[in-house]
């Protein structure tokens, strides 16, 4: 299965605020030398228990109106049970369930088969970690 399974592990910063992360670019690229034209799956991961992967649309405000309903659904206040790091830490471990921490995506010729206004991204509201790893994985 050696030909037809490539991994990449990036490392990102994503900074000691809430963000979503486009990881558009970097998929796109990693295909271009792991896919080698064929088609595919692509499974984005974040092995994080405080982080996930989401496909929205960027840079027309989707991105900030999911912070906004992450922080509606998940406030950082003193509800939560887990307890440790900057106040309201705990809410950061229940987003995976709601942003899962993967997604698996179809590559046809190569290319990342995905909708006009669709991009890969990296949803982090954990404050006390800026930095994170994403693998990439390819099995054509």
């Amino acid at each position: 299965m050696n030909g037809n399974f490539r991994t990449q592990v990036l490392d990102v910063t994503t900074g000691t605020g809430e963000r979503v992360h486009d990881l558009t670019a970097a998929c796109t690229a990693f295909l271009d030398t792991a896919a080698g034209g064929r088609d595919g799956l692509l499974n984005v991961f974040v092995p994080h228990a405080t982080a996930g992967i989401a496909v929205i649309e960027t840079g027309a405000g989707s991105d900030d109106d999911l912070l906004a309903a992450l922080t509606d659904l998940l406030p950082a206040d003193d509800r939560w049970q887990h307890r440790h790091g900057s106040r309201g830490h705990g809410r950061d471990h229940v987003l995976p369930a709601l942003v899962a921490p993967h997604a698996t995506l179809p590559v046809i010729g190569g290319e990342l088969a995905l909708g006009t206004w669709q991009s890969v991204c990296l949803v982090d509201t954990n404050q006390d970690n800026p930095h994170r790893q994403v693998r990439l994985s390819f099995l054509g």
